[in-house]
């Protein structure tokens, strides 16, 4: 998703050739799905991690690509502002403690980092939207200048022609306009890869989307916004609309880049991989130097550049990944669950998401008659607003009537069941029993990232103001994080 780019500027020649080819791509992604053999291999599990850096008083440091040039680690990327890191892990097979790895590989990761970052007085830390941001930190001023960025920056504001804007009503009300993108840089996430197996992969993605607004709740961690109390995941909204490129004098409507789907999926992947093609004009139309119908012809399996430069400008919350690496094969980026608030937390996160997923799996066309998709949007973004307050409508196959169900109750009846799903699909019960000790823990105490940030802004106010209280906030979330403390336990 993050293919470098480079140059900025496209002639009308350069998008005629670039849907040409896309169609192309798809032809041959549909013919290679259709392959008996195709996908098969070992279910692996991966996981990316964006993070902001910081200053001693808690506030942004524009030091990536410093940080960057000096660490010389190939997994580590730049993101979008100046102030954001993002570190790619590497894959694991499920029955290999892909977990507990990650865990460990992610620590290591954190510390070089901070203690690459400390000759600036600065530090890494993983929360989902830093409360102490404030619009002068957003702007083309703070943006990472690399080709990538310029360009999609320059493409989606030339079709949006006008200012991006920001109306997020929460607690509080957050109303703001910017000329740019970078205010997306804001949004910081923990994103979960799994590969998954064609046949299976309908199946699966139906039963991720149904159960990711639960796991979403749990783990909400971005509730404060240019010091505004907005969502309990204020992420999704602020992605959203920071790069909304629809025109609003537009009378036709035209679905948003950014989204959490359409329909259920009916028969697979390439369903997706269309979508994106049909629904959405390019931004980067640059083409590859490879024939992928010759490659295909010849039995090989080609890298799909357009296709994958295309789907990564179309940011569902639950994305289709071709990969043409192992003889190629597909994986569902899951990228709902906020950054933070520790690493431990953020492996818990993994661990609910997949279980509920493969659980709900098992007899999801069944359910899905129970719940029409749309009430599975508004269940994400019910989520997203209210956190473990929310109410959700949750699938019966014994219901006459659809009935909103508090978040808690329906993740207390599906907890006790995940063990025996993570370990009918391979995981194995010493890497994942503790994290799921710690999902019970945070619902046993109702508090996640978002309530601990919400109820300590709280407390601090009464003594300070909120531009002090958020600063003192952040400086004892980042002495927590770091000491890797689950976020039910933090005072």
């Amino acid at each position: 998703m993050g293919i470098e780019v480079d140059r900025t500027e496209f002639s009308a020649e350069d998008y005629r050739a670039f849907g040409k080819r896309v169609r192309d791509n798809l032809y041959v992604l549909e013919r290679l799905l259709a392959k008996p053999n195709f996908g098969v291999g070992p279910t692996t599990f991966g996981a990316e991690l964006e993070l902001y850096l910081i200053d001693n008083n808690g506030h942004p440091l524009l030091l990536n690509q410093d940080i960057q040039n000096q660490l010389q680690d190939p997994q580590l990327t730049l993101e979008l502002n100046r102030y954001n890191l993002e570190y790619n892990f590497s894959p694991y097979a499920i029955n290999d403690n892909c977990l507990a790895k990650t865990e460990a590989e992610a620590l290591s990761v954190l510390k070089r980092i901070n203690e690459c970052a400390q000759q600036w007085g600065g530090s890494a830390i993983p929360v989902g939207i830093l409360p102490t941001l404030q619009a002068a930190d957003t702007g083309y001023h703070v943006m990472t200048k690399t080709k990538r960025y310029e360009a999609l920056t320059k493409q989606l504001s030339e079709i949006r022609g006008g200012p991006f804007t920001i109306d997020i009503q929460g607690s509080e009300h957050l109303n703001h306009s910017m000329q740019d993108v970078t205010l997306e840089g804001a949004c910081t996430s923990f994103q979960i890869h799994l590969r998954v197996a064609p046949e299976r992969f309908a199946d699966t993605y139906n039963a991720l989307q149904l159960v990711t607004p639960l796991a979403l709740a749990l783990g909400a961690n971005s509730p404060i916004l240019f010091g505004h109390r907005l969502w309990h995941e204020s992420r999704i909204p602020l992605f959203k609309q920071s790069i909304d490129c629809r025109r609003p004098d537009l009378a036709h409507p035209t679905p948003a880049r950014v989204n959490y789907g359409h329909s259920w999926l009916r028969h697979g992947a390439s369903e997706l991989f269309a979508e994106s093609i049909y629904l959405y004009q390019p931004i980067l139309p640059l083409i590859s130097t490879e024939d992928p119908l010759e490659i295909y012809n010849q039995g090989g399996v080609p890298s799909l550049h357009e296709l994958r430069l295309q789907q990564g400008s179309v940011w569902l919350w639950n994305r289709p990944v071709f990969d043409p690496a192992d003889e190629g094969h597909l994986r569902i980026e899951m990228r709902a669950l906020p950054a933070g608030p520790t690493i431990v937390d953020m492996m818990a996160n993994a661990a609910l998401l997949i279980g509920l997923t493969e659980m709900q799996r098992i007899g999801i066309n069944e359910k899905l008659p129970a719940i029409p998709f749309e009430y599975c949007i508004k269940n994400f973004h019910r989520a997203a607003e209210h956190g473990l307050n929310a109410e959700l409508i949750w699938p019966d196959i014994k219901q006459n009537k659809l009935t909103y169900r508090p978040v808690t109750e329906i993740l207390k009846d599906l907890l006790p069941k995940l063990s025996e799903h993570l370990t009918a699909i391979g995981f194995l019960h010493a890497d994942f029993d503790r994290l799921l000790g710690i999902i019970d823990e945070r619902l046993q105490t109702r508090q996640n990232g978002a309530q601990w940030q919400l109820n300590k802004l709280r407390q601090l106010e009464q003594q300070l103001s909120r531009p002090a209280a958020l600063v003192a906030m952040i400086q004892e979330y980042r002495e927590n994080s770091a000491a890797n403390i689950p976020v039910a336990q933090w005072k």
